[in-house]
């Protein structure tokens, strides 16, 4: 404490912490109700925590991401097989969601190399630019032009009126 303080308001702490003075010599029934809590209760629960970690430990058990089965293709659904249908479709869902990923990081891949070279981007990354623009134009023929509300079914039929038009192509070249 500093030397000019005023001892009426703050008045000097204890040097030495005082002494409990105890008024009975019978033990205090909380320090055995505590006792018991611990041995009863806590201590065993505790063991047995410690025991499973001990074992979850041993057979560790790697978990990156979930893996799915592939479902078969819509094209091989049962006339009917609304089930088929709706696995297929989620299983197009998945296959979209991967998709976009592989672009996005691609696209992440392109970016960094740009940023990392400059202004001679165009000569020294010309392999990440080659790859993005054969993955986003992949992703566009098969994920183009469907909307927000693209399914398995719409996806089939862009790429059956695709390959009509490629077959009235080629019939006109003959």
């Amino acid at each position: 404490m500093p030397d000019d303080w005023d001892k009426d308001v703050y008045p000097q702490p204890p040097r030495r912490t005082p002494v409990v003075n105890k008024q009975t010599i019978l033990p205090n029934p909380l320090d055995y109700a505590m006792k018991i809590f611990y041995y009863a209760v806590d201590k065993p629960i505790t063991v047995l925590r410690e025991w499973m970690d001990h074992l979850h430990t041993r057979q560790t058990f790697y978990y990156y991401h979930r893996q799915y089965r592939r479902v078969p293709d819509m094209t091989e659904c049962q006339q009917g097989d609304y089930l088929c249908y709706y696995e297929a479709d989620m299983q197009w869902k998945r296959d979209c969601m991967v998709d976009e990923e592989i672009v996005k990081v691609m696209q992440e891949r392109l970016s960094a190399c740009q940023q990392w070279e400059g202004k001679s981007y165009r000569q020294n990354c010309a392999k990440q630019l080659q790859q993005f623009t054969e993955v986003a134009n992949a992703f566009q023929s098969r994920y183009g032009d469907l909307g927000a509300y693209g399914n398995a079914r719409k996806c089939l039929m862009k790429q059956k009126h695709k390959m009509i038009e490629e077959r009235r192509k080629q019939a006109t070249e003959a």
